[in-house]
């Protein structure tokens, strides 16, 4: 076995001290962790603290756990053992100053006007209100309209393609070798897995709560979905989307995603996507539905690639954007006019009754 980097063995081996004290860590938390300080590029400490919070998806209760740990895997800080059976909370013994200090985090301000390579990390919270009447015709047109591909299962059809030559013969055996109808098989069907990455940089912001919504409406009315959030990292919100209520669902994903309304890094993001076999597992022959306006600030040569090779693994690629609003829109960014080869269709975002209008009709069309 090929041994890790100098760089990325202290990341990997923070993933075993995490369990060992009792926090759960799945192993593409530490495969998003490694990418996430690669796309920072961190100068400090506290970047890498921010990358862990996010990727681990770290529980409030768990938090000063958490950081005692950070702080001793990373630092070399001593731990202190529990005091008692009752009480397992680790605390710090020694508290350097300096540079060594605790990690706070820093206060960052950002308007979210247009689009930056600027990164801004937070909490987000959703307004309570009613889910839409075109969420909820979607919730109930999904199931029929999403696309459909053939499985390799076979099962009883009375027109199938291939004869059942097992049920033959028993049928045979029970009727004194008389067949008097020949059983078919035909190849089962089953929707499409659904990808769905959502664009939550600054100048989505006042997308970003209908997006979600969206998402969560999606989650429960397909049968196959994974649900990715992009700004200027990458964070999977499938799991937290599933919960029932709308709500709660939300609350969950705000908790786990820490760059709301930050920079956009649409190339990296989905680079960081491709990069990890499980990931684009997910993408394979889906169908993929990208929510953004494409404002990629940085240079679109990063996009371009992860578009290229995203394209020849999905079934189709239908990107919506808010800017899309006429039958006559032309992009107007340097990304999306470079990314656009790679698209079977750009489409209208503006509303959540456009966003599954064009997801339904693209499906019925294709």
């Amino acid at each position: 076995m090929a041994e890790l980097p100098r760089a990325v063995a202290p990341l990997v081996s923070f993933a075993p001290r995490l369990r060992a004290a009792g926090i759960a860590v799945a192993p593409e938390q530490t495969a998003s962790f490694v990418a996430a300080v690669g796309l920072l590029g961190p100068r400090q400490m506290g970047d890498i603290h921010r990358a862990a919070l996010a990727t681990f998806a770290v529980r409030p209760e768990d938090r000063a756990r958490f950081d005692a740990l950070f702080r001793a895997h990373f630092l070399g800080q001593t731990v202190a053992a529990p005091a008692s059976a009752e009480d397992d909370e680790e605390t710090v013994v020694s508290e350097p100053e300096g540079e060594d200090a605790p990690i706070e985090p820093e206060e960052e301000t950002l308007s979210g006007g247009e689009a930056s390579v600027l990164e801004a990390l937070g909490v987000r919270g959703f307004a309570a209100m009613d889910e839409g009447e075109a969420l909820r015709r979607f919730r109930r047109a999904a199931p029929a309209a999403l696309p459909r591909r053939r499985s390799r299962r076979l099962v009883a059809r009375r027109r199938g393609a291939r004869p059942d030559m097992r049920r033959a013969l028993r049928e045979a055996v029970a009727r004194d070798g008389e067949v008097v109808r020949l059983p078919r098989l035909a190849r089962r069907t089953r929707q499409r897995r659904i990808l769905l990455l959502v664009d939550i940089s600054g100048s989505m912001k006042g997308e970003t709560d209908r997006a979600l919504r969206f998402a969560h409406t999606l989650v429960h009315a397909a049968e196959r979905v994974e649900v990715f959030t992009v700004g200027t990292r990458l964070t999977r919100v499938t799991r937290a989307l599933g919960r029932r209520h709308p709500q709660a669902a939300l609350a969950a994903a705000a908790a786990a995603v820490s760059d709301w309304d930050g920079g956009t890094r649409l190339g990296d993001a989905l680079a960081a996507f491709l990069v990890i076999p499980r990931y684009a597992g997910f993408a394979r022959s889906a169908y993929v539905v990208i929510l953004s306006d494409g404002l990629e600030r940085g240079d679109p040569a990063a996009l371009v690639g992860a578009m290229e090779r995203l394209s020849r693994l999905a079934w189709s690629v239908l990107w919506l954007s808010p800017l899309a609003t006429g039958a006559r829109f032309e992009p107007q960014t340097e990304a999306l006019r470079a990314v656009a080869p790679f698209l079977d269709r750009i489409g209208d975002a503006s509303s959540p009754a456009a966003v599954t209008h064009e997801i339904l009709t693209f499906a019925r069309a294709s």
